[in-house]
């Protein structure tokens, strides 16, 4: 018998290659809703795999979060610099309802807002909504040039800089205590609280560029459905057919008389 490498053994079983199954066949495609606040509701398509078992698909969608741009959600491309999160929170039929999880500014706008010349005033506060969101503000602004200013830089001082920075907190959270997610996210879309921060510190120092540059959601109430379809108002007013009236007892008794005829 000659010595050498038994061909069989090493090849194995003759026909155990398992066959290559596309993952995406098992999977299907379900539709993100954002809520009422946007101008677009239709914000994309999202994957998941079928209910299997004990494993079911609406569970696996829930707690998602998806990044959307703003110029996306509002059709305003001079919106693009800023980045929504919207969470899944529920599944009905095909449709996941998102609401609002965060929002944040793109790196290169907040690089080209940076100067030599100016200062930087950052500040952050941890503030309650009316519906129990606990959110963290962060807002962000910078000195402006004096009108008819000789002077080259435009620096504040520590103790402007300090008068300012009380003012931002100041303004972010009587603007965020005082209303619910919803309302809150529609003074974010326009810059209202920027604009107000702006208009108050101007006595103190002229600024510029006063953003809230993002939003961080510490802790959410427990999930609400009613709040929920609140939020997206009339998302689930699509073309589902139109009522037909049963037929009386006695025309259906016609009807089956007629079938049964036309069997013979």
């Amino acid at each position: 018998m000659a010595v050498g490498k038994n061909k069989r053994i090493s090849k194995g079983r003759k026909g155990s290659k398992k066959k290559t199954v596309d993952p995406f066949t098992k999977k299907d495609w379900y539709s993100i809703k954002a809520p009422t606040s946007f101008n677009t509701r239709n914000i994309g398509m999202t994957l998941v795999s079928r209910t299997q078992g004990t494993k079911i698909a609406s569970e696996g969608l829930k707690h998602r979060v998806f990044e959307v741009s703003l110029a996306d959600l509002q059709g305003d491309e001079d919106q693009a610099f800023r980045k929504i999160r919207l969470r899944a929170e529920d599944v009905q039929g095909k449709n996941v309802l998102t609401n609002f999880w965060g929002m944040d500014f793109t790196t290169d706008k907040l690089r080209s807002l940076v100067k030599k010349w100016q200062t930087l005033i950052e500040a952050h506060v941890d503030v309650k909504t009316t519906d129990n969101y606990m959110l963290r503000l962060f807002c962000i602004g910078f000195t402006k040039r004096r009108p008819n200013q000789v002077k080259r830089t435009w620096y504040a001082q520590a103790s402007q800089i300090r008068q300012i920075r009380r003012k931002m907190v100041e303004i972010m959270a009587n603007h965020a205590s005082t209303c619910d997610l919803k309302e809150l996210v529609a003074k974010f879309i326009p810059e209202v609280i920027g604009k107000d921060i702006e208009k108050a510190t101007a006595g103190i120092f002229p600024l510029q560029n006063v953003y809230v540059r993002k939003v961080k959601i510490l802790k959410a109430p427990k999930f609400d459905i009613g709040k929920l379809m609140e939020i997206h108002g009339d998302y689930n007013k699509e073309d589902v057919g139109v009522k037909v009236d049963r037929p009386a007892e006695g025309d259906e008794a016609m009807a089956m008389e007629e079938v049964a005829a036309a069997a013979e």
